[in-house]
C-alpha cells in the first residue's frame, strides 16, 4: 500500500477520482525567461563591456589576478554574471581535468557544471541586502580559514555590497586586504558612492557601462531569431530604448512583447510594442514638437489627444518631448550627428530640420520648462490635465524672445516693443522723436529690399519646420520679383509646397502672391550654395601658406573640416507690407 506521501510522479489510477474529477493533465516544464535562458556563460558572451573583458583576459594571461574585485554599474549590465564567469574561470579544470585558470572556461568539467547550476560548495553568494550585520560577515571570515572542498579557489560573491552596515564593512577590512591565497572576493554594487573608500582601496574596480541602444538592438535581434519570433526592427529599437542600457530589463520587455504577440503569429509591430510600453509613436513626438515650436496650441492638444486615445501616457509623452529637446540640442552643438549613422533615419531628417531652425537659447528654455513640467505632471492629481496645461504654456511662450534679445532691444531701441518706427509721409528720410520735452531728429534707415533669404527666415520665425527645410533643400530660385516668385522644385518636394508658401506670405503681408513653377535650371538650393561656399572656404584655408607649412611639418596630417563662422540669423524686414510693391504693379500676373 502506498504511503501517505506517495510519489507525485506515480501514474494515477484509471478512471475518475473519488470526487468524480477527471485526470489531471501532465504538468508542463517550467518556463525559463529570456533573461535567464540567454545569460552569458563566458566573457565572449558579454556585450558592451569590452574594457572589462580585455583587462580580465590580460590578467589571466599574465597571471596577475587580483584577490578582490569591485563590480559597479546600473542594474542588468552583468555584474553578478561577470562574478559567476570569473568563478568558473578561476576553477575550471578543462575537459580532461588537468587544466588551470583560463579566461575561457570549458563548461563541461565538474566545477563548471556545478557553478552553472549554482550548487558548488566553494562558490558562496551572499545578498548583502538581507545580510547586513557583523554576524553575517563573521561567517564569511570564519569560512576563509578553511581550504576549498573540491575547487582550486574559494570564491565569495557579495551582491549589493553597499547595503552592509558600517560595522560590517570594518569587520571585513582586514580579511579583504590580506586574504588567504585560496580566497577571492567579488563584490557587486549599484551604489558605488555608498561603499567606504577603505573598501574600494582594497579592490580592483571595474565600472560596467550601460549598453548602447545599437548593441542592445543587435543582441535582441539575434535572440528573436533563435526563438523563431518575427518582430519588426522598429519594435526591437523601442525595446532597446526602453531598456535604458540594461540587458536584463530589455530581455524582460522582449519576453513580454513576444508573449503579447499576435493571434495569427504574424510579425510583432512597433505599434504593438509602443502600446505595450505606453509610449507614443516617435512621429507623434516630432509632430508635437513642431506644433509647440510653431506656437499652435490647438494642433498640440489634438496630437496629445490622439496619443492619449491610443493609450499613451501624456506624462511619458512629455518625457519623450524632453528627450527630443536634448537630442535637438546635441544636433545643434554637434552637426555631424545629422550625417552619421548612430541615429535612426527619422531623427536624422526631421531632427536636422528642427535643429537647423531653433536656437540654443530657445532649446535651453524649452528643456527647463519641460523638466519642470514633467515634475508637475508626476505631482498632479490629473496627469492628463497637467500635461495639457504644460503644452499650452509651451505654445504661448514659443514666440517670446530670449533674454539676450530683450536686452539687445532695450539697449539699442530703448524699449522692449518690437514695433517699427513709421516712415514719414512724403518719402522723408527722418522722423521726429521727443525726449525730455525736446524735439530731436532721429534718422531712420530706408528699408532694404526683400530677398528670398527673407522668405526662408520668415518660415523659420513662424516655426514652420517642414516648409523651412524644403525651402532650403528643395527649391531652386529662378526669379524673385515680389510678389512673384518663380522656382524649380526637386522631385522629392511636397506637392503643396507652393500653396503653403503662398499662404505664409499672404498672411504676413496681406497682399496677393504668385508662385510660378518653372523647368529652368535656376540657382542652387540654399543648402547647396552654403555647402559650396564652405568647400571653397576650406580649399582657400588649405592653400594658405601657413597651413601648407604645418602640413609639411606633420607628414600624414590632413584638414578634415573648417569651423563655420558664427553668424547671426538673418534679420527679418521690419514691415513686409511696406516693402512689398502694390498689387496694381502686378495686375498682369496670373495667380
Amino acid at each position: 500500500m502506498a504511503g501517505l506521501f506517495a510519489d507525485e510522479s506515480a501514474p494515477p489510477a484509471d478512471g475518475a477520482s473519488l470526487f468524480g474529477d477527471e485526470q489531471e493533465a501532465p504538468k508542463a516544464a517550467a518556463y525559463r525567461v529570456l533573461a535567464r535562458k540567454y545569460r552569458p556563460q563566458t566573457f565572449a558572451d558579454l556585450i558592451g563591456q569590452e574594457a572589462l573583458v580585455r583587462t580580465l583576459r590580460n590578467a589571466f594571461a599574465m597571471n596577475r589576478i587580483a584577490h578582490a574585485f569591485m563590480l559597479t554599474g546600473v542594474r542588468g549590465v552583468g555584474k553578478t554574471t561577470t562574478a559567476r564567469i570569473l568563478a568558473r574561470a578561476l576553477n575550471c579544470t578543462g575537459p580532461d581535468g588537468q587544466g588551470g585558470p583560463t579566461p575561457d572556461p570549458c563548461g563541461v568539467c565538474e566545477n563548471c557544471i556545478a557553478i552553472l547550476a549554482d550548487r558548488h560548495p566553494d562558490v558562496v553568494e551572499m545578498d548583502a541586502a538581507s545580510n547586513t550585520g557583523v554576524e553575517d560577515v563573521r561567517e564569511i571570515i570564519e569560512a576563509t580559514r578553511f581550504r576549498p572542498l573540491s575547487a582550486r579557489t574559494k570564491i565569495f560573491i557579495i551582491d549589493e555590497v553597499h547595503m552592509l552596515s558600517r560595522n560590517a564593512f570594518n569587520a571585513l577590512l582586514k580579511t579583504l586586504e590580506e586574504p588567504p591565497p585560496h580566497i577571492k572576493f567579488v563584490l557587486a554594487t549599484t551604489e558605488i558612492r555608498k561603499v567606504p573608500v577603505t573598501v574600494l582601496s582594497r579592490c580592483q574596480r571595474f565600472d560596467l557601462r550601460r549598453v548602447a541602444v545599437a548593441e542592445l538592438a543587435a543582441h535582441f535581434t539575434r535572440i528573436a531569431q533563435r526563438e523563431q519570433v518575427a518582430i519588426a526592427a522598429g519594435a526591437i529599437e523601442l525595446v532597446a530604448r526602453a531598456a535604458d542600457g540594461s540587458v536584463r530589463d530589455g530581455l524582460s520587455l522582449l519576453d513580454q512583447a513576444i508573449a503579447r504577440g499576435t493571434e495569427d503569429n504574424s510579425e510583432i509591430s512597433a505599434d504593438m510594442v509602443a502600446d505595450m510600453l505606453g509610449l507614443a509613436d516617435r512621429s507623434y513626438v516630432f509632430d508635437l514638437m513642431e506644433a509647440v515650436v510653431a506656437g499652435d496650441a490647438a494642433k498640440a492638444l489634438a496630437i496629445a489627444d490622439a496619443a492619449y486615445e491610443r493609450g499613451a501616457d501624456l506624462g511619458v509623452l512629455l518625457g519623450d518631448l524632453l528627450g527630443l529637446a536634448h537630442l535637438l540640442t546635441r544636433m545643434k552643438s554637434v552637426p555631424a550627428l545629422s550625417t552619421g549613422t548612430s541615429l535612426p533615419e527619422a531623427e536624422r531628417t526631421r531632427g536636422a530640420a528642427l535643429a537647423g531652425m531653433l536656437s540654443i537659447p530657445f532649446l535651453g528654455r524649452l528643456w527647463q520648462m519641460l523638466l519642470k513640467g514633467v515634475q508637475e505632471v508626476e505631482a498632479a492629481p490629473d496627469r492628463r490635465a497637467a500635461a495639457e496645461m504644460i503644452l499650452i504654456r509651451l505654445c504661448h511662450v514659443a514666440d517670446m524672445p530670449p533674454p539676450g534679445e530683450l536686452l539687445r532691444r532695450i539697449t539699442e531701441g530703448g524699449s522692449v516693443g518690437s514695433a517699427s518706427v513709421p516712415m514719414p509721409p512724403g518719402g522723408g528720410g527722418g522722423a521726429r522723436a521727443v525726449a525730455n520735452g525736446n524735439g530731436t531728429m532721429m534718422t531712420v534707415a530706408a528699408p532694404r529690399a526683400i530677398t528670398f533669404n527673407d522668405v526662408v527666415a520668415l518660415a523659420s520665425a513662424k516655426r514652420d519646420v517642414m516648409l523651412y527645410a524644403h525651402l532650403r533643400q528643395s527649391v531652386h530660385l529662378v526669379r524673385f520679383a515680389p510678389p512673384v516668385i518663380e522656382m524649380r522644385l526637386e522631385p522629392n518636394a511636397p506637392r503643396d509646397l507652393a500653396q503653403k508658401l503662398v499662404a505664409l506670405l499672404e498672411a504676413e503681408t496681406n497682399r496677393r502672391w504668385t508662385i510660378a513653377l518653372s523647368n529652368a535650371q535656376g540657382e542652387p538650393t540654399l543648402d547647396q550654395a552654403e555647402g559650396a561656399a564652405a568647400d571653397a572656404a576650406l580649399q582657400s584655408a588649405i592653400a594658405h601658406p601657413l597651413v601648407q607649412a604645418i602640413l609639411e611639418a606633420f607628414p600624414g596630417a590632413k584638414i578634415e573640416a573648417q569651423a563655420p563662422p558664427v553668424e547671426d540669423e538673418p534679420e527679418l524686414p521690419a514691415d513686409w507690407a511696406a516693402l512689398t510693391p502694390p498689387d496694381e504693379l502686378y495686375e498682369g500676373e496670373d495667380e
